[in-house]
């Protein structure tokens, strides 16, 4: 069987999270891109050596995994420090995702989830479906700046980091609107995504198959 494989993106605040969970209780497979990157700058993680080779002692907690807030703080005021760790951490999270992909590979969908598709210039060209979690930038700025840790200040930074709600918009297969809208009804049009997903995964495998 040849896997759909599908990317779940959108900005940070846009809700992907929760939609990402309710794809796991619809017993979708999901491989989160950040969940890798967390593992790999944790105590013992395999980026912490390099990350500590490049930006010094100070940005490891005492722990040992990385510094969050310190290096939060200047990779959005240094580009090139955020190139840097990209470069520590990017190739090592690519390993691990196609791992976990080699072993999902009977499902009949995979979801990688995958906050930062656009940005990194890989992913787009790998998957059959984009699903991207839409809400304007100014909820945004509000979900994220009441993150602990997080300044409205912060919050905008990161945003302007990342592409545009345009370009997102432009992409997408999927767009799951999280604004101004109830829990249940998000689970409902990831319901419905899921099912579309399928309908597509079926034609996938029939087009493989002939």
């Amino acid at each position: 069987m040849t896997p759909l494989r599908v990317c779940l993106t959108g900005g940070i605040g846009s809700g992907k999270s929760t939609v990402a969970r309710y794809l796991a209780q619809l017993n979708v497979p999901i491989i989160d891109a950040d969940a890798i990157s967390h593992s790999l700058t944790s105590p013992g993680g395999a980026g912490i050596e390099a990350i500590r080779d490049i930006f010094g002692d100070s940005f490891i907690d005492t722990a040992g995994g990385l510094h969050r807030d310190k290096m939060r703080d200047k990779i959005f005021s240094e580009p090139a420090s955020k190139r840097a760790l990209e470069s520590i951490l990017h190739p090592l999270i690519e390993e691990k995702i196609a791992t976990q992909a080699s072993i999902q590979s009977g499902s009949d969908i995979i979801v990688f989830d995958i906050p930062l598709m656009l940005e990194s210039g890989k992913w787009r060209s790998r998957m059959h479906r984009i699903i991207v979690v839409d809400c304007d930038e100014n909820t945004q700025l509000q979900r994220v700046s009441q993150r602990p840790g997080w300044s409205s200040e912060m919050a905008k930074k990161a945003i302007l980091q990342q592409a545009s709600r345009c370009s997102r918009r432009a992409c997408a297969d999927i767009i799951l609107n999280n604004q101004n809208i109830d829990f249940a009804t998000l689970a409902h049009t990831v319901h419905e995504a899921v099912e579309q997903l399928r309908r597509w995964s079926r034609q996938t495998i029939t087009m493989t198959a002939s």
